[in-house]
């Protein structure tokens, strides 16, 4: 389990995870060993996943979001797996998620206009295996997006 000093490592983490690790060991006054030591045995436990650089898709031209929530042919044995793996390969696709209910899964599709989107969903979406129904959602405004968590 965690304790409190772990705590503190990983709100630290969360504010800001470019911060050097001395720099950090000096703000928590600890060595910079110790916390090296600390950091990774959360690593080793699977509490650390790793660093990651955190892209701004609108910066790069994507204008439209849309997030589908597609039902699938269940009475295919291998429908979850195939859609899955068939959707993973649609570089637009930013998030897949699957549900227990009416919708099965959801995909998150990142495009650039909607002329681009159009063209993703045709060529590519409507081709995904095993699909039953889909539901287009357009994505209007993004109220809060929060990674960290209440440590």
């Amino acid at each position: 389990m965690l304790d409190d000093l772990d705590r503190r490592i990983l709100r630290n983490l969360q504010v800001d995870p470019a911060t050097s690790l001395p720099d950090l060991a000096d703000r928590l006054g600890m060595t910079t060993s110790r916390l090296s030591r600390r950091i990774e045995k959360m690593e080793t436990e699977g509490v650390l996943r790793g660093q990651r650089a955190v892209i701004d898709w609108q910066a790069l031209g994507y204008a439209v979001e849309v997030s589908l929530r597609v039902t699938l042919d269940k009475t295919q044995p291998r429908a979850f797996d195939d859609f899955i793996e068939a959707a993973r390969d649609i570089p637009e696709v930013i998030e897949i998620q699957t549900f227990l209910g009416r919708v099965d899964v959801r995909l998150s599709v990142i495009a650039r206009d909607m002329a681009h989107y159009q063209q993703i969903y045709r060529a590519r979406i409507l081709t995904l295996p095993h699909i039953a129904d889909i539901e287009a959602l357009m994505h209007v405004a993004r109220i809060k997006f929060e990674e960290s968590l209440p440590i």
